[in-house]
């Protein structure tokens, strides 16, 4: 499992399975965020095996499937609302992370909490180039 480090509560992840969960509890974390639709990965490492998990070491664990198409305002507050309601550390995955640190890049954008460089850099250091969205973080900056 190869965690990263977006915020001091924010850690994003590539597909994790059912078996990383009781680690990822003994490391601290209280909340999971799938983001990565059933449609795209094995039974094995669908939502609710994951959830399955996740419920036995009493972890909070939410399902947001996103693509292209569900990356939407609607759908980047759901996640932002999930993590600001979590009383602890989260760990967001999909297939590589990326979308996951996408969600909350669009996300500090939009409410303004952080200055579109620091944005980037905070995935950057986390091994996430998202400069191709300069434009778009700016826009939604801007207001």
């Amino acid at each position: 499992m190869e965690i990263r480090h977006i915020s001091e509560t924010y850690h994003v992840s590539p597909q994790i399975t059912a078996e990383d969960v009781a680690e990822l509890a003994k490391a601290g974390f209280t909340t999971i965020i799938c983001n990565r639709p059933d449609a795209e990965v094995p039974p094995m490492l669908r939502a609710d095996m994951i959830g399955t998990a996740a419920e036995a070491a009493g972890l909070d664990f939410h399902v947001l499937p996103i693509t292209h198409q569900s990356m939407t305002p609607d759908a980047i507050r759901a996640q932002a609302g999930i993590v600001e309601a979590a009383p602890g550390n989260v760990l967001a995955y999909c297939a590589s992370g990326t979308r996951s640190t996408v969600l909350w890049s669009l996300d500090q954008a939009m409410s303004r909490k952080q200055p579109v460089d620091d944005i980037l850099n905070a995935a950057q250091q986390a091994g996430y180039d998202l400069g191709g969205l300069r434009q778009q973080l700016e826009m939604l900056s801007a207001g």
